[in-house]
């Protein structure tokens, strides 16, 4: 397969939440050649984002240069022959991260007449102004016994991209009489290097596509007279919108001469259909049936794969993705998760920092504020659980899953005036593990098959007191990739597989796979424990749940 060359190398772009990362990968073993990381410097200014209101958007051009400089940043290192020999790109983004577009395919924030307007940006996977119109979207599902949010575990997300376009056309603003169609942020980078963004011809990701935008095969999108009903250009919409989509094995298009000239590359490189992050970060960390791949961040993503015969019930309730080939194709790709995670613990490192904003000595400040996290680690470490001990719930911005509710809110039962910030902090990881515990038993309940772990993240690297409380609460081993470049590294095997080298994502997978670098394995002792702490978790879920 590979013989007629020495190596043949394959690029994998992850767009994450804060940079964009390009990963050289030689496709003949999985070495990771050289990365290159850009921030997006428009982001990193809070730029557009308004945290009080849920509000956060990225401006396209954040994406466009930052992929410049991460793709240049790699490959810097390699010789001239060396970067002829790459030979595919495959792209992942966040999602659901949609822009309103114009007739060309191109997000109105690329006009000059709305390039300072939020609403004409990416409107990030995390933002939460949509919340009304996903109800709204839900009711009227119900109201008509459709079946578009069937595979989507029955609920329709804010995070999502019929809730998010809706939420801006009904502000009835200039921007929306030039709102033609919209696109999401893989689908829109893959267009752009292939020289494909026309809304009417681009190539649209299963991935993206499959319950975020409530596409099924039965269906295709919801019907024009469904949406209508929430928005008559939406109706409109739908017109210039997709029927097929195409899983992360397809091509694309070909690198064209422009993007081949400003990326230093060689024109015509296969590009594949894109992917969400998640879904590209479970292939990097070798999913596959049994094996449930954690991506642990600022929020997380659950990913699974099932054959389609293995399933009891082709509508898993409660679980927000079930798409044929979303992750493997030939496979029934499941996503779960959490709404927050490391963003909890960002969240309360805050709550301890505020005084430190006014400290005069600013250096030593910023360095107190450094040394926050570590110093709880390691007075919670030294907390034994018990049954009576704090209960907190990890809803801070909302559930994802099981049953999507972005109403919800964060909670700490038990407080009292000997309650220390440590313990505090113990509680609130806790019900990180208690969150992802609920997940996999709802996924069991559905009867799904999860026999092991793998995660990825640099949570599951830079923390082991979190990871072996996530272990000692779920009462399952879970494997540390090693790959700090997991999803990229997943969209480098698909790289390897459009551009030919490999015949299927499986084959690419067994030569790339990166190697487990770290194994916790849960403390018996510990369970009888946590499991009453756990029942504790649900009560208080409950009663929050009741207070919406």
């Amino acid at each position: 397969m590979m013989e007629n060359k020495k190596y043949q190398y394959v690029l994998g772009i992850d767009f994450g939440t804060d940079s964009c990362r390009a990963l050289v990968v030689d496709a003949s073993n999985g070495k990771e050649i050289a990365v290159g990381v850009a921030e997006y410097p428009r982001w990193k200014q809070g730029l557009y984002c308004q945290p009080k209101l849920n509000q956060y958007r990225q401006h396209p051009l954040d994406y466009i240069e930052s992929l410049e400089t991460a793709v240049h940043e790699a490959t810097a290192g390699l010789s001239k022959t060396e970067r002829q020999t790459i030979v595919g790109i495959t792209v992942d983004t966040t999602g659901s991260t949609p822009a309103i577009t114009d007739e060309q395919g191109q997000p109105l924030a690329l006009s000059k007449q709305y390039a300072e307007n939020p609403d004409a940006m990416f409107i990030l996977w995390k933002d939460h102004t949509a919340v009304k119109e996903a109800e709204q979207i839900n009711e009227l599902i119900a109201k008509l016994n459709l079946n578009f949010n069937q595979y989507s575990g029955g609920t329709y997300s804010s995070e999502w991209v019929w809730a998010k376009v809706l939420h801006i056309l009904k502000k009835e603003t200039p921007l929306c009489q030039d709102a033609y169609s919209w696109v999401e942020h893989c689908d829109w980078i893959s267009g752009l290097l292939a020289g494909h963004i026309k809304p009417e011809t681009m190539l649209r990701s299963r991935c993206a596509a499959g319950h975020k935008a409530m596409w099924h095969e039965d269906w295709g999108l919801p019907s024009k007279e469904y949406l209508k009903k929430l928005h008559p250009q939406l109706g409109e919409m739908r017109e210039h919108l997709y029927q097929n989509t195409y899983t992360c094995a397809q091509i694309a298009g070909k690198l064209t001469e422009e993007w081949a000239t400003r990326l230093g590359l060689t024109p015509g490189i296969a590009i594949g259909v894109g992917a969400i992050d998640a879904h590209m970060g479970a292939v990097g960390a070798s999913v596959a049936p049994g094996v449930l791949v954690s991506i642990i961040g600022t929020s997380t993503c659950d990913i699974m794969v099932s054959p389609k015969e293995s399933l009891k019930n082709p509508y898993i309730q409660g679980i927000s993705g079930q798409v044929d080939g979303s992750v493997l194709p030939g496979y029934i790709g499941i996503e779960a998760g959490q709404a927050a995670f490391g963003d909890i613990f960002a969240w309360f490192k805050s709550i301890m920092s505020w005084t430190l904003s006014a400290a005069s000595n600013k250096n030593e400040a910023e360095s107190m504020k450094r040394q926050i996290l570590t110093r709880l680690t390691q007075e919670a470490a030294k907390i034994k659980p018990h049954a009576a001990g704090l209960v907190a719930l990890d809803w801070m911005n909302g559930r994802r899953t099981p049953n999507a509710d972005q109403n919800l809110k964060g909670a700490i039962a038990n407080i009292t005036l000997g309650t220390s910030a440590p313990e505090i902090y113990r509680a609130l990881v806790e019900s990180t593990a208690f969150g992802l515990k609920r997940i996999i038993e709802h996924m069991r309940e559905q009867g799904l098959d999860i026999k092991s772990m793998n995660a990825v993240g640099g949570i599951s690297k830079k923390s082991p007191f979190v990871m072996q409380i996530l272990s000692d609460v779920t009462e399952m081993p879970i494997k540390i990739i090693k790959s700090e470049n997991a999803c990229a590294l997943g969209s480098a095997m698909f790289a390897a597989v459009v551009s030919g080298i490999y015949p299927t994502i499986e084959e690419a997978e067994k030569h790339m796979r990166s190697e487990v670098e770290n194994e916790y394995t849960p403390n018996p002792k510990l369970k009888p424990i946590y499991d009453q702490l756990y029942q504790k978790y649900l009560e208080l879920g409950h009663t929050a749940e009741q207070l919406i």
